[in-house]
């Protein structure tokens, strides 16, 4: 019963863990709108809504320095906002002055251009009507100050520097506003719809095609994630198809991590597909860029399968964040759910090419995988050393030691077996806990606990085989010693490899699909207790048996040899299940690690 008691902890944990990982991304709902400061305006990629509907109004149109100032943004419902006072003679200099917040609430103080309080900004993005604080006018504040308000009503309907009113120290000429030029608002390119689905009939022949699976096609298949470029004289036409409720997007990375990459994004808001470039920074929010650079942009909904399709140059020289075509990359595809035209972390990790290519050059039709070669090797070995090598181990030297005890090459059969066993998980172990490191050239800082819990589970195998090295005699005093040490090591580090484990499974970097991984691990765990449970109870109902029953010595070795003779078959009957039920549940994530 000892080894049920630790077992249910290590579920526990596993739990535990797993549900301190849940997170989400959204683009600054907590209104940390440090980096718009200076420009105020927001990182949507959108263009800006031309009239203003909210307005700003102040408590009096003079100030002294020292003087506080009532200041009121209100208009309709919004969602987010920037406030800062400016030097009304130079708007595009730093922010003047500081705020005191009225309503904690709702409006915060941020640190702009490095001067404490000089803006405020939304708390959480719940609808508001109405702010209100109070600005500080600083002892070397110009002779006017101008206010001026970003509005964010949702993600791609927003208003930047809302002028409001000027105020100015007294005694001073009254300021004048110098003639400006209107210049004209930008034109979005044009967008027109797809009349027909997009098909791979040209792949390989006049198309350079990513597809998952491999060789489908999206005018046959809707589950067909797709993505090809066709190559003209200077310009390359590029199509992309997927289910998706919310956006598909690709990517041109140097590498096989997130971060300097040149993405295109086509975004589902209001029945209407947006096709958006942008780029990514580290493994952040990507960062909307103008559309400039695209033409013939087009799209189609139909069943739930989202297909838009762009042209842009090969080369596009000054223009900043764009890849030249020309050169090689690994390419990623990835989709995910957006909300109001603002997109959220793909569910899954993305397709990434096994090589990198160029999308220019000889029409290829390839494929890709939602995890690399090094990290389904990683999860199999793991698997198969903590699911099957090492509980089989354990087992035998349980309850099989009066079963198979002749000796075999020197030592008893058990002892031999069980030796082989454990090596194997050592060995397989050391080997899966290199390759993540191999892969990521260094410690992995996005795992969450999992990596964490592997290098406990690799120190405690080291330790493991560190003392079964040195064990002592049998009849040495320090023998009990060793033998507590080394189960609760072993022990420690089975409970502790099922929890990492769990959460490895739900990591981007092999994310088996389905919530069945989980009702599968726990019932490989619940598989593995009962077995125990059950050579317990038997062992205890055995060793019960064979009492003294009377005085007749030759009658008490003749029912401790029948009952020897059918405890030691039923022994290996079970293990014989066990091993078919661990190999049942060791093929299902084998097999779905493969599919990846």
């Amino acid at each position: 019963m000892k080894r049920v008691i630790m077992a249910v902890p290590g579920f526990t944990l596993g739990a535990f863990i797993l549900l301190l990982l849940v997170s989400s991304v959204a683009n600054y709902p907590n209104g940390k709108v440090t980096k718009s400061c200076r420009g105020m305006i927001p990182k949507h990629g959108q263009t800006p809504q031309s009239d203003p509907a909210c307005h700003i109004s102040v408590s009096q149109m003079t100030f002294r320095p020292g003087d506080q100032i009532k200041v009121t943004l209100s208009g309709p419902p919004f969602k987010g906002f920037l406030l800062e006072a400016r030097d009304a003679e130079n708007l595009s200099g730093p922010p003047i002055g500081s705020f005191t917040l009225i309503d904690s609430q709702v409006s915060q103080l941020l640190t702009c251009e490095d001067i404490q309080g000089s803006a405020v900004s939304h708390t959480s993005p719940s609808k508001k009507t109405e702010i209100k604080v109070y600005w500080n006018a600083p002892s070397s504040a110009p002779n006017h100050i101008k206010f001026l308000a970003t509005v964010v009503e949702k993600y791609k309907i927003y208003w930047v520097k809302i002028p409001g009113p000027i105020i100015s120290q007294p005694n001073v000429l009254p300021f004048t506003t110098p003639k400006a030029t209107i210049a004209p608002m930008p034109t979005l390119p044009p967008v027109s719809h797809l009349t027909k689905s997009f098909n791979a009939s040209d792949c390989g022949n006049k198309k350079f095609c990513i597809r998952s699976p491999l060789n489908c096609d999206p005018e046959k298949e809707l589950a067909c994630v797709f993505l090809s470029f066709t190559r003209d004289a200077k310009s390359v036409m590029v199509e992309m198809s997927g289910p998706s409720k919310g956006y598909l997007s690709f990517a041109f990375s140097h590498d096989r991590w997130m971060g300097d990459d040149d993405a295109y994004v086509c975004i589902l808001e209001d029945q209407t597909v947006h096709i958006q470039p942008s780029h990514l920074t580290g493994r952040s929010h990507p960062v909307m860029d103008s559309r400039d650079p695209l033409e013939d942009m087009a799209w189609r909904l139909v069943d739930g399968v989202m297909q838009c399709s762009f042209r842009r140059n090969i080369t596009l020289p000054g223009v900043k964040n764009r890849f030249d075509l020309n050169a090689s990359y690994y390419i990623f595809l990835a989709d995910g759910a957006a909300d109001d035209g603002q997109i959220h972390k793909h569910s899954q990790q993305p397709l990434i090419t096994y090589e990198k290519y160029n999308v220019t050059g000889y029409p290829e039709n390839i494929g890709g995988s939602h995890s690399l070669l090094l990290l389904k090797v990683h999860g199999a070995l793991m698997f198969v050393a903590w699911m099957t090598t090492v509980s089989v181990g354990v087992l035998i030297a349980r309850f099989f030691k009066p079963v198979w005890s002749k000796a075999l090459f020197g030592d008893a059969a058990w002892f031999q077996v069980h030796r082989m066993l454990m090596l194997t998980t050592s060995a397989l172990t050391f080997i899966a806990f290199l390759l993540p490191f191999i892969y990521r050239g260094g410690w992995n800082w996005h795992a969450g606990y999992h990596p964490y819990l592997g290098c406990i589970v690799m120190i405690l195998a080291v330790l493991q085989l560190l003392s079964a090295a040195f064990r002592p005699p049998l009849h040495d005093p320090r023998r009990q010693m060793f033998n507590w040490t080394h189960w609760s090591m072993g022990t420690a580090a089975r409970i502790i490899a099922v929890a990492a484990m769990f959460l490895g499974m739900d990591l981007p970097g092999l994310n088996l699909p389905g919530p069945w991984k989980t009702y599968a691990m726990i019932g490989f765990v619940a598989w593995h207790v009962g077995t125990e449970i059950v050579l317990e109870v038997h062992t205890y109902r055995l060793s019960r048996k064979v009492e003294i029953l009377d005085d007749d010595r030759i009658q008490i070795l003749q029912s401790f040899t029948a009952a020897e003779a059918e405890g030691y078959a039923f022994k290996k009957a079970v293990l014989a299940i066990y091993v078919c039920g661990n190999l049942t549940f060791l093929t299902m994530f084998l097999s779905a690690i493969n599919h990846l």
